[in-house]
């Protein structure tokens, strides 16, 4: 099921090109308080099955509207925390030794590696069709097209062999880095490089595990003005997201919404105003963002 944040903070489902309103459904079964917000839609999905099952049933009821006449917005906008993978494809590792100058990754175990995830604010998240902002002191800004996982059931101490049992479902992850004037040689400045407003894209929709066999098997594309600048496939990570979910999860607990961004393949470009990306990934779907200067 493709789970999606529309028009009046309301959560449908989305099929072909129409949107079925399961939000309502739940609301009215009981299963969702009022004024609800995507982190109880997640929650109550992935841990009650009648709340599932009667999400399903709404999608049988007729009732939908076309795609095209709603206004998608993140699907997740406050999640308790967003976990990001650093330089976790080795030919990303490879490119950014030019963008931040040397940093030797050669003799890191994976949880050496993993010990680098980074925290991106919540007032960052943008969804579909929003702008990313160049800020006026930034110089040079890159984009980043990742997967990214959404927790649906309490995590803690989870072993890689159960890992995505406590997946409730993936999306893409924009992740916009600022590289001047704070990225050279200074890897301890990724809060802020990356924290900026608008500089965390999330969407179109979060796609449910159970339509998605192995996060471990997507192909990964984007366009930056109609030109191919990135292939890539999620096989080729370093750490997978088994490894992400057991290291983080003895680290500490991980709650229903949060998200983990899983790490970004080569081909990261520099943004200009008036740029348009569209990034997709394979099962999840795409999702375009235009590129604005900062007045």
């Amino acid at each position: 099921m493709r789970i999606c944040h529309y028009n009046d903070n309301r959560a449908g489902a989305v099929i072909g090109n129409q949107v079925y309103p399961i939000g309502d459904a739940l609301l009215k079964a009981g299963h969702l308080p009022p004024r609800y917000s995507m982190i109880e839609v997640i929650e109550t999905l992935a841990n009650e099955p009648a709340a599932m099952t009667c999400a399903r049933d709404a999608l049988r009821s007729g009732q939908s509207r076309p795609l095209s006449s709603v206004r998608l917005h993140a699907p997740i906008t406050n999640p308790p925390a967003i976990w990001a993978a650093a330089a976790n494809y080795k030919d990303h590792q490879a490119e950014m030794k030019d963008k931040v100058g040397p940093y030797d990754w050669s003799s890191f175990s994976k949880d050496d590696l993993m010990a680098e995830f980074f925290l991106k604010p919540s007032s960052s998240i943008i969804g579909p069709g929003a702008p990313v902002v160049l800020p006026r002191i930034s110089k040079h800004v890159d984009f980043e097209c990742e997967l990214c996982a959404v927790i649906g059931k309490t995590a803690r101490h989870v072993t890689e062999e159960h890992a995505l049992d406590y997946v409730f479902g993936y999306t893409i992850c924009w992740d916009f880095s600022q590289r001047d004037p704070w990225g050279k040689s200074r890897h301890n400045t990724r809060n802020i490089r990356k924290g900026f407003d608008t500089f965390t894209g999330i969407g179109p929709w979060i796609v449910t595990r159970d339509e998605i066999d192995d996060p471990q098997d997507l192909a990964i594309r984007v366009e930056q003005n109609g030109k191919l600048v990135m292939t890539a496939h999620t096989g080729d990570m370093i750490c997978g997201l088994r490894d992400h979910i057991r290291f983080l999860s003895d680290v500490l607990t991980l709650r229903p919404g949060v998200l983990i961004t899983t790490g970004t393949p080569a081909g990261v470009s520099q943004l200009a105003e008036g740029d348009r990306l569209q990034g997709s990934i394979e099962k999840i779907g795409e999702m375009e963002i235009e590129v604005r200067a900062e007045k």
